[in-house]
């Protein structure tokens, strides 16, 4: 299938924000504040649904909508998953040890998927969150093994990085980059 001509561009579709139904409002604003950092950007109704807007970037006014609406004993959530990405090691394990002291926050697993080191755990309504830190390394994915996230930095990249390599299609992230650009139109061979 050709690609629409009007989206080549890298800036022609740039994704800002998402939105989702909670159940009770005041403690996802609460979890999305206290826990993942978010700022209430504002709140209000909108015809019979209410809303909170939250950002962690001043240039967006929102990358996280609150909506009402969500139907209680719901046996599976829509949202797989969203994902945030951290600067080092430290930073995800304080999110780690900070998420777990929150109520309503449960299975919590750490894993590495060779191209990442990340945890995974579920907000207080069920939806996964996962953090995660960048590795220098691509592998094909899906590719996910355990790991102990209060080994040192070390040993957790060591881990990350032998089991990046372990797999066929191993390479830098810049390498992987390089090609994903050419890939997408972004650059002309």
């Amino acid at each position: 299938m050709a690609r629409n001509p009007l989206l080549q561009e890298q800036s022609a579709l740039a994704f800002s924000h998402m939105g989702f139904y909670v159940t009770d409002l005041a403690r996802m604003t609460h979890f999305y504040t206290e826990v993942m950092g978010f700022t209430q950007t504002d709140q209000g109704h909108l015809g019979a649904v209410q809303l909170v807007f939250l950002s962690r970037d001043p240039s967006e006014h929102h990358q996280v909508v609150l909506a009402t609406g969500r139907p209680e004993g719901l046996s599976f959530n829509l949202i797989n998953q969203l994902s945030f990405r951290v600067r080092d090691l430290a930073t995800l394990r304080s999110v780690h040890n900070h998420a777990l002291t929150f109520d309503g926050v449960h299975d919590m697993q750490c894993a590495t998927h060779g191209n990442a080191v990340s945890i995974y755990f579920r907000d207080p309504e069920g939806n996964r969150i996962e953090v995660f830190l960048d590795t220098p390394w691509y592998c094909e994915q899906p590719l996910r093994e355990a790991i102990d996230i209060h080994q040192s930095d070390e040993a957790i990249m060591a881990r990350a990085q032998a089991i990046a390599q372990s797999r066929p299609k191993f390479q830098s992230r810049a390498t992987w980059q390089a090609d994903m650009a050419r890939r997408m139109g972004y650059v002309k061979d």
